[in-house]
């Protein structure tokens, strides 16, 4: 005891505040102190990390509500009883930014759903796809934005200062399908490959339309007119900005792609490259004003096959982890986000304008769906059922996208933004709760097609690949260069493997020994000249021996008598003419066995 208040003897002393210093120019040495502004934000950002891994751990520990509930609602209500904790202490909690969102959380969601992107299902839905994302974004934000416009003039002085513009910059911000939301909701509940690809496809699409829309009426709100120049301006900017994300992902993929030619001798820093090109190029999109998830989406979907030829196992499996654990944990940290910024504000309610905003948000999913299914269907081989619309419809949901958009706005040049903020929020949980919800029970209930959990078999595999080369040569004789002849094209360039060629000697040394066994086992065929073969004679001889053995047994169960059974001499004639039946069939099959051996 003497020696640890010893110990702590100089740290008591030097915690005291009644210690007169000035007596002496000795300070004592702190044992211990304390400064942590030092490490308050790393040390608040691991706390946040674990704090979500927790939670996801926990989550799935209890089915019983992993089974009812989805992931993301229970995130959000963690969220919220976090955000209401911070403010009964008397902090103002912390705040999703739109710049943490934008440049750190949503990347690595978006880079993980491209790379590991599913190239055959998507490339034969793109026309789909794009014309639910293009054309059905622009007919709900213009929907919403004109039908809440006259709803606010109709309503009165509380929404009067509501003009045109500002209500289609809100419909660009709500309109768009979330990638996040979805994939947190669809993954749950395993709907089918066509389903899953065609939302999640139209969410990952729809952000260049979401981009130019948002940008465009921005700044049409901050100057108060628009022009006819204007309007095609916007249109030219809608392909600038799609195209230009695609050829920036494009350039990035294949200098990554060209750089994992030459890391044979450094595998370790294989996986960095892959992050590195990935969020450079959607960087170097953001810098422009581009459409960053596309690039992220072309960066991952061009890369990938050269990629995987060139690094190692280890290297592909340390991506394939990593990705989807760095993406996992920024799904979690977002939804989680949302609650906290929920009760941080700041609010402004209006139960016409959110109540109009959540009705008009599910009707123009509704009608866009179902009319642009209705021309589609003209076009397409596989028809899409009113089951498969209702999935689509229903499965729009909105999530933090939406969310910092409307963050974003500027309170000076947007008068409504507390409003906005407000109503996003209310459609986000009613999409995320409702929706996300109940899409489980409906998919049973409609009997809906999940998706296959086994893998396919040999037999399949062999049938499938013999289909796609047959399409694919039909499309060349005919001239048509479609989604066939581009994925088989793709096909060919990720079946390149770089093998050495010492390797290379070995496997054509195995193959050699191997295949000249089995021409030796075999025997040339002649339509002169049949050989016999051993072992088919082997299997001939113990045929006959067993058919010998059965006719031994029938006939000695012919031949069997009861011996204490008077015979009768009817029986005695019977018992001579089986006798010499039996005689004459051993006599036969002697002769046959005979000239079979011959």
């Amino acid at each position: 005891m003497p020696v640890v208040a010893l110990f702590f003897l100089p740290l008591l002393i030097g915690s005291c505040r009644g210690i007169d210093h000035n007596e002496t120019d000795q300070r004592v040495f702190p044992v211990i102190s304390i400064n942590y502004q030092h490490v308050q934000m790393p040390f608040e950002i691991s706390l946040w990390i674990l704090l979500a891994s927790i939670l996801k751990l926990g989550f799935h520990l209890v089915p019983h509500v992993s089974a009812v509930v989805p992931e993301s609602c229970v995130l959000i209500v963690v969220g919220l009883l976090v955000g209401g904790l911070i403010r009964v202490l008397g902090e103002d909690p912390p705040v999703l930014d739109s710049q943490l969102f934008f440049l750190c959380l949503l990347p690595p969601i978006i880079l993980d759903a491209g790379y590991f992107l599913p190239i055959r299902p998507f490339m034969e839905n793109v026309g789909t796809i794009l014309t639910f994302a293009v054309l059905g974004t622009l007919w709900s934000a213009f929907f919403m934005g004109v039908a809440l416009y006259g709803a606010c003039q109709l309503e009165g002085a509380e929404l009067a200062g509501v003009d045109l513009l500002s209500c289609l910059l809100f419909g660009s911000i709500v309109s768009a399908v979330d990638p996040v939301a979805v994939l947190a909701v669809f993954q749950e509940i395993h709907i089918n490959e066509l389903l899953h690809i065609l939302v999640f496809g139209e969410s990952l699409l729809n952000d260049a339309v979401t981009v130019v829309l948002y940008h465009l009426f921005e700044e049409f709100v901050h100057r108060g007119e628009v022009t006819a120049g204007d309007v095609f301006l916007g249109v030219v900017c809608f392909f600038v900005v799609s195209v230009g994300g695609v050829l920036v992902g494009c350039v990035y993929g294949f200098l990554a792609a060209f750089t994992s030619r030459f890391t044979a001798h450094t595998r370790v820093i294989e996986p960095l490259f892959v992050f590195l090109y990935s969020y450079m190029a959607y960087l170097s999109a953001e810098v422009f004003h581009l459409s960053g998830i596309m690039a992220l989406i072309a960066c991952g979907v061009v890369m990938r096959p050269y990629v995987e030829a060139n690094i190692s196992h280890k290297s592909y499996t340390t991506i394939k982890y990593f990705l989807k654990m760095w993406s996992s944990v920024s799904e979690t940290l977002i939804f989680i986000f949302l609650g906290v910024s929920t009760v941080a504000g700041p609010h402004a309610w209006n139960w016409t304008f959110v109540s109009l905003t959540l009705a008009l948000c599910l009707l123009s999913r509704v009608l866009g769906v179902v009319g642009l299914t209705f021309i589609i269907n003209k076009y397409r081989m596989v028809k899409l059922s009113g089951k498969d619309q209702f999935i689509v419809a229903y499965g729009g949901l909105r999530g933090a996208i939406a969310f910092s958009l409307a963050f974003l706005l500027s309170s000076e040049s947007c008068a409504m933004k507390d409003l906005f903020l407000t109503a996003v929020i209310t459609v986000i949980f009613f999409t995320v709760f409702v929706q996300g919800m109940t899409i489980r029970p409906l998919v049973d209930l409609l009997a809906v097609k999940k998706k296959k959990q086994s893998k396919f078999s040999v037999n399949e595999e062999i049938h499938t690949q013999f289909l796609e080369h047959l399409l694919t040569g039909i499309e060349d004789v005919c001239g048509h260069y479609g989604h066939h002849h581009w994925r088989d094209k793709h096909q060919r360039s990720k079946r390149t493997l770089n093998i050495s060629k010492e390797r290379e000697a070995e496997i054509r040394k195995m193959l050699r020994a191997n295949l000249q066994k089995t021409r030796q086992r075999l025997r040339s065929y002649s339509r002169h000249t049949l050989l016999p073969d051993a072992e088919e004679d082997d299997w001939s001889e113990t045929r006959l021996r067993k058919q010998r053995m059965e006719m031994e047994r029938r006939m000695s169960h012919f031949l069997t008598v009861p011996a204490n059974r008077p015979e009768s001499p009817r029986r005695a004639r019977l018992q001579t003419d089986l006798d010499g039946r039996a005689q004459k069939a051993s006599v036969t099959f002697a002769e046959e066995l005979e000239e079979h051996r011959d």
